[in-house]
């Protein structure tokens, strides 16, 4: 018997090896999250973005559109315009309109930030033109232009520096925006000093206007009384008097 089992025995060469069971890999972790989490996130992420993309474009088309409509309100036959001859109706408009302001404001006086004072002699023929009147051989014209703060006992110390002087307004101009005031007055005086005379009443003219445009005047006026009043205007034919030839 044993010889027939060793005669039956398998030889090690024919002895199949056992299959090793294979392992599989853990999955990989990124940031804390499993991938097929963290592609969840993202594609969550992407959609809120394109979400708030979307409103954004909307909430802008939405005040174009507004302001579109505000536009064909202001421009006139644009109701059936295009985007573009919309725009461009309304930049004509607006040239248009900048004509019109400027056309408007020539020949009016802006009054000035710093106060200044001017005295010129005007020419006589053009003012009888503009005041419709004839004048004398000896009557002469000056022009004379005050640009200060407004207040109260401005024009009363005007008139009174005018008649101490010995001139009398023939016309006045008047423009006032924000407080101050652009006062221009056509003064007539009768021309008995001559060309001498004439040059230093302009310059008399001038320092008293200056004085009634600077701040000690109108800090003064409070105070002042129908006195003061007379003085200046005694210290104004007084000085006119030692200047003149």
């Amino acid at each position: 018997m044993m010889g027939k089992w060793k005669a039956m025995e398998v030889p090690p060469r024919l002895i199949l090896p056992r299959p090793v069971p294979k392992l599989q890999a853990p999955p990989i972790f990124v940031g804390g999250y499993g991938s097929s989490s963290s592609s969840s996130s993202s594609a969550i992420g992407r959609s809120e973005a394109l979400k708030v993309h979307s409103q954004a474009e909307k909430r802008r088309r939405e005040r174009i559109n507004a302001h579109l409509t505000t536009l064909r309100r202001m421009v006139p036959d644009a109701s059936k315009m295009d985007k573009a001859s919309l725009l461009g109706s309304v930049i004509d408009h607006v040239k248009d309109l900048k004509r019109k302001v400027v056309d408007t404001g020539q020949g009016l006086a802006v009054p000035k930030d710093a106060n200044h004072v001017t005295v010129e002699e005007e020419d006589e023929d053009e003012e009888d033109d503009e005041t419709g009147s004839s004048s004398d051989e000896k009557s002469f014209y000056v022009k004379a232009s005050i640009c200060c703060e407004d207040r109260p006992d401005l024009f009363v110390s005007l008139i009174q520096t005018f008649h101490g002087l010995g001139l009398r307004a023939v016309r006045a101009d008047i423009a006032c925006l924000g407080g101050r005031v652009q006062n221009e007055f056509t003064l007539c005086g009768d021309g008995s000093g001559g060309r001498v005379g004439l040059s230093t009443l302009k310059e008399v003219l001038r320092e008293a206007l200056a004085r009634v445009a600077s701040f000690d005047v109108h800090q003064a006026s409070d105070s002042s009384t129908t006195t003061s009043s007379c003085k200046r205007q005694r210290l104004l034919q007084s000085r006119y008097a030692t200047l003149s030839p």
